[in-house]
């Protein structure tokens, strides 16, 4: 059984390009999987690995001083759900592409997930989805609106173009873990809106803390990993996705006429050029080849690093 831990912080690192070494190398020492960012305003991230090493990451964390805030969910799972480790270094841990956002100066009112029901139950209050619309396209909160938006950094121009009507009325919040929550929220305290609400701790808070029974969500939470997507309890849900857009996707799906392992699928089927779907379908022969071999494919840029071993094969050939 491996533990799944997402995190993240908002602190100031003014020496985070130099904390990247020794959190790495732990994390290396550690055989822990998955992607934590690393920026000037603090960390955020998941990753997995055995409860014993995911253990000693937090402690390390939490022994650096900084990090007495951690927002953090343990979720389980019996496949380690990322093959490769990454850390990588960002202007910030989620892009709004808005500068001089600081939700450590200003955010809006956290709303515990049991308290959550209440507040979004009051029919003055605004319910935004700040996740994308193919997260939303599989669950949400019911009656919360869709800003169908493909990333976040759209969300400024959301804002502007549709949500100046709700200035003066309490706009309730949420996304995912609740790091995007904190960035919006502290968004539109930036604008002028006065009161804002979100949900402490995200969706994922939410459906680990709240009885089914109770619940107000609809459908399952899409997440960042190889399950995809999860239910109440954090039970991995009935999605799958397709590796040329990263979209979830059903059995329905799959079994549609424009679904293509590893290559296409309803939704992007007709978007690819013809160089990309070689790309996509070399890949998928070599993961179907590592898995006849019993081994692990190396990674979705197998092909191409393959391709580009043949070449210095063959230079160096040529050269001699």
């Amino acid at each position: 059984m491996f533990t799944i831990c997402a995190l993240y912080q908002f602190v100031r690192l003014d020496d985070f390009k130099e904390f990247r070494t020794p959190l790495r190398a732990l994390m290396v020492d550690l055989e822990i999987k998955g992607t934590l960012l690393l920026a000037l305003e603090g960390l955020n991230g998941t990753v997995a690995g055995t409860p014993d090493a995911i253990d000693k990451l937090v402690e390390f964390l939490e022994n650096d001083g900084r990090f007495n805030r951690l927002e953090i969910k343990f979720s389980y799972s019996e496949k380690l759900p990322f093959k490769r480790l990454k850390v990588k270094l960002k202007k910030e841990i989620v892009t709004l592409g808005v500068e001089h956002i600081d939700p450590l100066s200003s955010v809006g009112t956290y709303v515990k997930p049991k308290d959550w029901n209440a507040l979004i139950s009051d029919p003055d209050v605004v319910l935004i989805d700040t996740r994308n619309d193919y997260e939303y396209g599989i669950g949400s909160f019911k009656g919360a609106i869709n800003p169908n938006t493909e990333t976040f950094r759209e969300f400024p121009a959301y804002t502007k173009e549709n949500l100046e009507q709700y200035r003066d009325k309490k706009v309730a919040m949420f996304c995912t873990g609740g790091i995007r929550c904190e960035k919006s929220t502290a968004y539109l305290k930036s604008q002028g809106f006065k009161t804002v609400y979100h949900l402490h701790g995200g969706v994922l808070k939410y459906l680990e803390e709240v009885d089914e029974a109770d619940s107000l969500w609809d459908g399952e939470c899409f997440v960042f990993d190889e399950r995809v997507a999860v239910k109440h309890n954090l039970e991995q849900g009935q999605y799958d996705q397709c590796h040329a857009c990263r979209y979830p996707i059903t059995k329905a799906d799959k079994d549609h006429q424009h679904y293509e392992k590893g290559v296409s699928c309803p939704r992007c089927h007709g978007t690819r050029s013809a160089e990309q779907i070689n790309r996509y379908q070399e890949r998928q022969r070599q993961i179907e080849l590592a898995k006849a071999r019993g081994e692990e494919h190396i990674g979705d840029n197998a092909a191409q690093i393959i391709n580009a071993k043949a070449k210095k094969r063959a230079k160096k050939e040529a050269q001699k």
